[in-house]
């Protein structure tokens, strides 16, 4: 009698694209990383790697010729500030940000100074029409016969674009409005999206052209669709600014050609986009004469120094629950401050009503700020002003001591260019406090937040 052998075939095995996640059947939620859509089955291994022709030959690194990736300026010298000196051909760079904020003005901005060079631009848009693209262009002076506009939502049609017009900057607005035939999921999915990306950053490396990309973000913030897309690109750049506020920065968060440090400054008019070399006084307020309340503190926005400006206003609490307003500010951060008051200086505001807020919808979330924080509170609380033409730098401990910040020379260096006359900081380890002039701003040393607090003007008894 024959006996039958169950052939065994072997399990299939689902891996999420973001973490790496294995399971044996599929899910809708990977259980690592808890994304959604992000579980397919995974390709069967190959038994064995074959030898292939090579795309380009093995050279060793000192014959490797610099200059086809020699920066070139993108016409916005805040934006060629953070890419740390322009763009670079074959580089691609994802620019995220929140809707509405000013993404693609900015991005038309760059192909149509771009094309002015001359150089052929393609941009590509999935979000608009591009009648809608050419009403912008024509506000903000951006029409050239070298920038090419094509209104497309398939990976396909924007290949034979880029095969039709070979551009050296290539915009795609936005990556996750474009689509790939025959592959799986929406546009916007988590397998579209790689696929797509991954095909314009080769075209973008194969033919050596510059790619911006816009990505969109989700509610905390983050880059919508997989993580291996910040992974894919050279550059990931967030674009950030409130609604209620003109003023726009560009951050660097991965850059593998300039620093990562670098934050780039913008103002969003009607005419357009334009950079904002100075941007201190966007958020310093002109007050005729000292005001109770205000403090101007010394922040740093990647490399570069911004003075702003701190109001607080204490007032007695109306209802049995006193409020605690803060804007611009970490709220912890100004709870923090607020029981080092308490407990080290003597304010009473158990009973206090206390709102928070900087001027020109800056947002300090810096330690460095603490004792301007300090300083308005303290001024608001007694009614008295702080001298004028004063700036305070310096983070607090929970001890009442002020610590040491980055940069001090730096910061104080741009108090001085500005025209300050004061400058209350952290006292140096090993150095006794006291008082010295540097750059014509005399520099008061202190110890402790009261001390500081008293080199202010301010005491115990107000």
């Amino acid at each position: 009698m024959a006996t039958r052998t169950a052939s065994k075939t072997p399990r299939p095995v689902y891996r999420c694209s973001e973490c790496g996640w294995e399971t044996g059947k599929w899910v809708g939620r990977c259980g690592e990383c808890q994304a959604w859509g992000s579980v397919a089955e995974a390709a069967k291994p190959a038994l064995r790697a074959e030898a292939t022709p090579v795309t380009s030959r093995a050279v060793p690194i000192g014959q490797v010729a610099v200059e086809d990736a020699a920066f070139r300026s993108s016409g916005v010298g805040e934006l060629d500030r953070v890419l740390g000196g322009g763009l670079v051909p074959g580089a691609a760079i994802l620019l995220a940000g929140e809707p509405g904020v000013g993404k693609s003005t900015l991005l038309l901005e760059v192909a149509a100074s771009t094309a002015r060079t001359p150089q052929r631009v393609l941009y590509v848009t999935g979000e608009e029409s591009a009648s809608q693209v050419r009403l912008r262009a024509d506000r903000t002076q951006g029409v050239h016969d070298e920038l090419y506009l094509a209104a497309e939502t398939d990976l396909g049609a924007v290949l034979t674009h880029i095969e039709q017009t070979r551009p050296t900057l290539l915009v795609v607005d936005s990556i996750q409005t474009i689509g790939a035939a025959g592959i799986e999921g929406v546009p916007g999915g988590v397998t579209q999206v790689k696929e797509v990306a991954a095909a314009l950053i080769r075209v973008a490396k194969t033919r050596n052209i510059t790619t911006v990309i816009v990505g969109h973000v989700t509610k905390d913030g983050s880059i919508a669709g997989p993580r291996v897309l910040e992974h894919l690109v050279d550059v990931v750049l967030h674009f950030e600014g409130d609604r209620n506020s003109r003023f726009r920065m560009v951050r660097a968060h991965k850059n593998r050609f300039g620093p990562v440090d670098e934050v780039g400054c913008f103002e969003l008019g009607n005419a357009g986009i334009l950079g904002v070399t100075d941007p201190t006084g966007l958020f310093v307020e002109q007050h005729h004469g000292t005001v109770p309340g205000t403090c101007v503190a010394v922040t740093l926005e990647g490399r570069r120094p911004l003075l702003a400006e701190v109001q607080a206003l204490v007032s007695q609490a109306t209802l049995d629950k006193p409020r605690r307003a803060v804007a611009g500010l970490d709220t912890s951060r100004v709870a923090m401050v607020l029981a080092v008051l308490e407990k080290h200086c003597g304010l009473q505001l158990p009973r206090q009503d206390v709102f928070v807020s900087t001027v020109g919808g800056a947002r300090l979330h810096e330690p460095a700020s603490d004792l301007a924080l300090a300083a308005a509170l303290v001024s608001s609380y007694v009614t008295q002003a702080p001298p004028a033409a004063t700036v305070a730098i310096g983070e607090i401990g929970l001890a009442g001591e002020l610590r040491r910040v980055r940069e001090l020379p730096q910061r104080i260096a741009e108090a001085a260019r500005l025209g300050f006359e004061r400058a209350v900081v952290p006292c140096e380890p090993g150095r006794r406090p006291g008082r010295r002039t540097v750059d014509g701003l005399e520099v008061i040393e202190a110890p402790t937040v009261m001390s500081a607090l008293h080199a202010l003007g301010f005491t115990k008894n107000g």
